[in-house]
Order: C-alpha cells, then structure tokens, then sequence
C-alpha cells in the first residue's frame, strides 16, 4: 500500500459500502489494516460462502470502479500471479468462538 494512502483508501471503501454491494456480496463486516506497507482487508461473510460471492458480483460495475479506483494505493502482492480477487484471499487454518 502506497504510504499516506489510508485515507483515501477508506474514503472509496466508505463509498463503495454505502451502496448495496455488501449485501450483494453477503458481507457483514469490512475492516482495513496496514503494517508496514502491506494491506490487509478482512471481511465477515454471512455463512462460508464469501469467495463464491466475490467471484459473482467482481462484473458488476461498482466492483469494477472500486478495483481501478484503488490501482493507485495498492498493487498486488504478487503482480506475476494475480489474475482476480481469489488469488488475494487468505486461507483461514483456524477460527475459535465463544459462541
């Protein structure tokens, strides 16, 4: 993430999050960290069916504005490799709930 880019990056995701895009894509939660120059965006899904959300709805044009918006802030962490929003995500290997 580009340094000084927070605010601008919460600026669009602001935005972007008063559409109905999350709804669309069953998300319930976003939260965006930086350290160190990386960029870390978690996301809460309605059930585990999140990535399969993200996948449907990267055509619409909302998601496509928000993604070249960002292009400026953030690049990939691996530009060679990354083709869509799948090769970014994070496997979770554990979760724990009180619930």
């Amino acid at each position: 993430m580009e340094p000084g880019s927070a605010g601008e990056v919460a600026r669009l995701f602001s935005a972007f999050d008063g559409t109905e895009m999350p709804e669309l894509m069953g998300t319930r939660r976003r939260e965006l960290f930086s350290y160190r120059g990386l960029y870390f965006h978690l996301q809460d899904f309605d059930g585990e069916n999140g990535g399969e959300r993200i996948e449907q709805a990267k055509a619409d044009p909302r998601f496509v504005g928000i993604s070249q918006d960002l292009k400026p802030f953030i690049e990939a962490y691996d530009p060679a490799t990354w083709r869509s929003p799948a090769d970014a995500m994070a496997r979770r290997f554990y979760h724990w709930s009180a619930e």
